[in-house]
């Protein structure tokens, strides 16, 4: 049987080419991965446009988790960090509560898995990086903000055409550019950027924790399905 362990659902924009291979690198043995897309119409991965992306993949989240419950996973996740900004956060509570009873299962978002991560590293002052529009960073760090997490820096990837065609490296220049002495920790926001394979490397680096919206949703749902995997190299998270 495939998942002994445990199984775990993914719900992903339908252009992101990230979140699999990523989470697959961070899945533990005897855990089993699952996937299936949401739905959205307009290219995919542009600035243009994201804000009616993600409404639309708000709305097919219901369909999709009727999927992937049938796959019996322990825990499902919504992989896309932007849609909790776009839904704030009263509604993105509902849909939370709402997609519990309906898969019977239990339902985090990314978002959510920051928070988690945030607070068991015991930060509340953060320094935060996007590859979205200045109007969506501010959307996310105003979401940050009303959760009682401090932003005390902040900023955009420049010169981004699409996002699913970013590096880790330039990843790892935009956590080095919105760094800050104040800040308890550095969060990359964005499950379509690639992070992970250099989070250790910018931990190292800058002393402080680095986490990125792929990293916490991966060690969130660890966490709900009850699996203890300690995993070096991809910073103290997972350490």
């Amino acid at each position: 049987m495939k998942g002994w362990r445990a199984r775990i659902g993914f719900l992903v924009a339908p252009g992101n080419p990230t979140v699999e291979p990523e989470m697959q690198a961070l899945c533990p043995p005897g855990a089993s991965l699952h996937f299936t897309r949401l739905s959205a119409s307009g290219p995919a991965g542009t600035h243009a446009g994201q804000e009616e992306r993600n409404l639309s993949q708000a709305a097919s989240v219901p369909e999709a988790v009727k999927l992937l419950a049938m796959v019996s996973p322990a825990v499902i996740v919504l992989a896309h960090t932007a849609t909790s900004y776009t839904l704030g956060q009263a509604r993105e509570a509902a849909l939370v509560a709402e997609m519990e009873a309906l898969s019977g299962t239990r339902f985090i978002t990314a978002f959510g898995s920051t928070l988690a991560a945030l607070a068991a590293l015991g930060c509340t002052r953060i320094a935060y990086g996007t590859p979205y529009s200045e109007a969506t960073t501010l959307q996310g760090k105003q979401h940050l903000e009303a959760h009682g997490i401090a932003v005390v820096s902040h900023g955009t990837l420049p010169n981004v055409l699409n996002i699913y065609e970013e590096s880790e490296a330039r990843a790892y220049a935009l956590a080095r550019s919105v760094n800050h002495p104040d800040a308890e920790a550095v969060f990359l926001s964005g499950t379509g950027m690639p992070t992970i394979g250099v989070l250790q490397t910018l931990e190292d680096d800058l002393g402080k924790p680095v986490i990125s919206a792929a990293s916490v949703m991966m060690w969130h749902a660890l966490q709900v399905a009850k699996v203890r995997h300690s995993q070096p190299g991809y910073g103290r998270l997972f350490a």
